[in-house]
């Protein structure tokens, strides 16, 4: 994956040093009600689309964004479905991340689905009953997308009456 250059100079000066970073991933519906999935190049699995946004670039428009830039799709966000904090990764570089992620539902607009950048292995549309395998917590995104409710999902803070 492409190291945004704002990222490259943090870790210039923070080397390995655990970065908490800004994520968006995306649940993209055509009309057809296909979700569009990436085979990532660099793990070599299916997942959702997802990017980190620019500094002042807010989530929608990083959301649209990383969309084309990575399928030559063109998409709208909707809403948002949720906000997760992931658990902590270690690259194979040895940097450390971990990214507190908004998870927009998105709906295509135009374009055609194909391999845009060199972030994915293949790019394709998915009936929801037919999906590749993928990791349980973008099945679990998949899943809230379909909920069609209008609140979005996170994980609840401790009651503090409970303390």
């Amino acid at each position: 994956m492409p190291i945004p250059e704002f990222i490259r100079a943090i870790r210039a000066k923070a080397g390995n040093t655990l970065l908490f970073m800004p994520g968006v991933v995306m649940v993209v519906f055509d009309e057809r009600g296909r979700v569009l999935l990436n085979r990532r190049s660099d793990t070599g699995q299916w997942a959702l689309i997802a990017g980190i946004p620019e500094p002042g670039e807010q989530p929608a428009e990083a959301a649209v964004r990383e969309i084309e830039e990575e399928t030559a799709v063109t998409a709208v966000a909707e809403r948002i479905l949720g906000v997760y904090t992931n658990q902590m990764i270690e690259y194979p570089n040895g940097h450390l991340a971990q990214y507190m992620d908004v998870v927009l539902l998105c709906r295509a607009v135009g374009g055609t689905a194909r391999v845009n950048d060199d972030e994915s292995l293949e790019v394709g549309w998915f009936a929801v009953d037919a999906l590749p395998e993928l990791v349980p917590l973008h099945r679990e995104r998949i899943a809230l997308a379909l909920k069609d409710e209008a609140a979005a999902w996170f994980v609840p803070a401790p009651d503090p009456r409970d303390r």
